[in-house]
């Protein structure tokens, strides 16, 4: 159960129209559609009628109306009760960002900035897996950045006059498994005609959109999937405990590959994927500490090709 399927179900009763709803959460239809499902899925009961237009809400529906605005309101007026003192949350920056990004990039970037900025009180938000529920907290308000990987691939629905966003860097994601007789794992089950077993992102996540547009543009070979985990350190421990192939940001494995536990799956460089690291915001932030905090990421840009 998710706080954002009441506010979901709520507002789609308000409005009776799956499109007009969609866009006042600022989601596509698509995943909205996916979220009221999993809601009815969670209930057990069928909460919206799809055979009429307007659409209209089941009398199971109707009798859960109010118990999901209760709740929403119940949840709303203890997270205010539970906050720190008003002094002290305005000088905390909220983020929230792929995981991978958190373990491997956010620490050291940090630090960097902190020399810059001077003391920091930071919260982090977890990785919510799909991209849309990632952006999601952005736009939601439930973070001041959102730290994420980009690509051309993978298309951001943004509108960049409200979410402006800066590239901190780039990063690398790799073919990687651990050794096999066989040699290098992707280059053998192509020649070979054989399944390659394979460590999955699932179809949602940044890095599977990423890797499905990839696999469209090359050769066709067959993929067995053994494990999907949006979550790239979860892969990293299959990868090296020889469950398959897995694409690995560069930075999480680079001792692993020195070590030799990971080895690259190809000798084909044109497999990698290339994607920037971005940091996004909303324009219409009000607080003080956030305006201050986004100058110093820009100043720190400017800076760095000279240091």
């Amino acid at each position: 159960m998710e706080l954002k399927w009441l506010e979901d179900f709520a507002c789609l009763a308000n409005t009776l129209s799956f499109s007009r709803a969609a866009e006042e959460r600022r989601v596509t239809q698509p995943a909205f559609s996916r979220r009221i499902k999993q809601l009815e899925a969670w209930l057990g009961v069928t909460l919206v009628s799809r055979v009429t237009f307007p659409a209209e809400l089941t009398k199971e529906g109707k009798a859960f109306l109010p118990v999901a605005q209760e709740a929403i309101k119940n949840f709303y007026s203890t997270r205010d009760a539970l906050q720190p003192p008003r002094a002290q949350s305005d000088q905390t920056l909220i983020f929230s960002g792929l995981n991978t990004l958190t373990v491997v990039f956010f620490p050291q970037w940090l630090q960097q900035m902190r020399s810059r900025f001077g003391e920091l009180r930071t919260r982090m938000s977890p990785d919510k897996g799909g991209i849309e529920e990632n952006i999601g907290t952005l736009v939601e308000g439930e973070a001041d950045f959102f730290l994420t990987y980009a690509h051309a691939s993978v298309p951001f629905l943004m509108d960049s006059s409200r979410f402006p966003h800066l590239v901190l860097g780039t990063e690398r994601l790799l073919p990687v498994a651990s050794p096999t007789a066989e040699g290098v794992m992707l280059d053998h089950a192509i020649r070979n005609g054989v399944p390659l077993p394979y460590l999955g992102y699932g179809d949602f996540s940044f890095f599977g959109v990423a890797l499905s547009k990839l696999f469209a543009s090359k050769p066709r070979f067959e993929r067995r999937v053994v494990h999907e985990n949006t979550i790239s350190v979860g892969l990293k421990t299959m990868a090296i405990a020889g469950w398959g192939v897995a694409w690995l940001p560069e930075g999480l494995i680079r001792q692993e590959l020195d070590a030799g536990t990971l080895v690259r799956a190809t000798d084909d460089p044109s497999w990698d994927i290339e994607v920037e690291i971005r940091i996004y915001r909303h324009a219409t932030a009000t607080r003080p500490i956030v305006d201050e905090f986004w100058r110093a990421v820009v100043e720190s840009l400017k800076r760095a090709p000279s240091e």
